[in-house]
Order: structure tokens, then sequence, then C-alpha cells
């Protein structure tokens, strides 16, 4: 303890300023103690990211890959990717983590998520948004419903009817709930959920229509078990990107992720070829 006491003394003649306000047994730092805890961090910050530079260039991508997204990226994107990364890096260990994107970005803060694939804008300081996608919703329906028989549809013909939606709150809801808002569309919302394969399933019974992004439905559709189609004079698009901490060095665990998700995003079904 007095080794220190002195090093801390030493420093501070150094300095020309006291590093510590002593209030009985109460003990806190000053604003140059403060800013000098800010220095060394980034000191120590820079000599990670100038040994992790050097030796990434040579070593096996190893250790654990933490992911995160929602229901229709981990059902329809992940896949892919996890089966590139698998290939390229066999001793990559992943995980995945299923959340909304408002836990997703706070696993994402606190170090337990290293990458995030999530519905935009996210805007967080701290935080590198990097878009890769813009997908496409559409109107989705049965094969034998009335819309069935159209390539696109008038906005003021969906006023009134039934509808099964994400639930409020979605940065994909935040799209549709735009759309109804401009066009004066009031729809009978029957039901409200984040996951797409209840909305798929609710769809097929008859509860109501959806708006849904095309990946989600793009083999039923060419299979004929559903219709999908457009409105029109709008383009209904949900924009993804990943997202992950900020530093100084992009880590190379980032980077090999970036490289993977292009190899497969060309085979990824944003939107249809022609309706």
């Amino acid at each position: 303890q007095s080794a220190i006491s002195r090093q801390i003394s030493l420093l501070e003649d150094e300095l020309g300023e006291p590093l510590f306000q002593r209030a009985g047994r109460r003990v806190r730092m000053t604003p140059a103690a403060e800013s000098l805890v800010k220095l060394g961090q980034r000191v120590f910050q820079d000599v990670r990211d100038t040994v992790g530079a050097i030796t990434d260039r040579t070593r096996t991508l190893r250790g654990m890959l933490r992911l995160a997204g929602g229901m229709t990226v981990c059902l329809y994107v992940f896949p892919p990717l996890l089966r590139r990364l698998k290939r390229v890096h066999p001793q990559l260990d992943i995980r995945l983590t299923v959340a909304v994107k408002v836990r997703s970005v706070e696993e994402i803060r606190a170090g337990r998520v290293d990458a995030g694939l999530l519905t935009l804008p996210v805007e967080e300081s701290d935080l590198v948004t990097v878009p890769v996608l813009r997908e496409e919703l559409l109107i989705l329906t049965m094969p034998t419903h009335p819309f069935a028989k159209k390539r696109k549809i008038q906005p003021s013909e969906l006023s009134g009817l039934p509808f099964v939606l994400f639930e409020p709150g979605s940065a994909t809801r935040r799209v549709i709930d735009s759309f109804f808002v401009t066009e004066k569309v009031e729809p009978t919302v029957v039901m409200e959920t984040e996951n797409v394969e209840i909305i798929k399933a609710m769809v097929k019974t008859g509860l109501g229509i959806g708006i849904v992004p095309y990946q989600a439905i793009a083999r039923e559709v060419r299979a004929g078990q559903f219709f999908c189609a457009r409105v029109e004079g709008h383009e209904l698009v949900r924009e993804t990107g990943w997202v992950y901490a900020r530093a100084n060095r992009v880590p190379r665990m980032i980077q090999e992720l970036l490289t993977a998700f292009d190899a497969v995003k060309a085979r990824l079904q944003l939107s249809p070829r022609r309706l």
C-alpha cells in the first residue's frame, strides 16, 4: 500500500495536480485523474490493437463469435451465413441470440454479443452500423383470395380488411404504419406478433392478410401455397445492417463475418424477380 501511495505522490508532483480528493474516509478522483484514466485506457487499447493487427494476419481464426438477430434474420439469413463461416473457419465457436432490436443493442453495448444483424436505424454513437440489406415487404394472402387476381393492389382496397401484423414498436411495423398513415388506410388488426412464421400460419387459416419480407415467403409463393403482391405506387422496404461496438480497429472476427456475409448475400431472396 505504501509503495502505491508513494507512486501516486510522485505522479502528482510530476503533474502538478492532485489526483484524489479526500473527505473523511471517502476518496474520489479529481478531473486530472479522470483524464489520466481515459488516456491510459486509450494507450492500452492501442497496444492491444497493434498486437492484434500483427497476430491476426497469421493465426487461424478461433474463439467465440456471438451473434444476435430477430426472428426473420435467424430463420432465413443466418443459416447460409453460418454454413459459410463454419466451412471457412471450422474452429470458430458460434453462438446465437434471438432477440428484438432493443435487447440486441443492449447485449452488444454490454459486450455479451459481438455483432447483430438488425433492422435499421440504430443510432448509437458507441456502435458502428453497416447497412447491408434492403428487404421488400409484400402483401401476403392465400391464392384463393380476390387479391390473387391482381398484380398490384391499390391502397384504398386495404381499408377495413383484417390484418395479421408484426408487433407495435418494431422497425418493420413502423414502416407498415407509416404507409397506413400516408395512404389513410384504416386496417382492422386482428393479431400482432414478432414471429413471421405465426403471421404465415394465421394467413393460411384465413384470419387475415399479412405484410411480410419476401424472403420469408419466397419458397411458398413459388410453390403456389401463398400469393404476394406489391402496393401500387409504394415500395415498402425495411433496411437491415450489421451493428457492432465501435473501436479503433475492426476486430478480425468482425472482418471475417462481413466477408462471409458478402459471399452469401447474393443467394438471399430479398425481392421477387417478377410479380
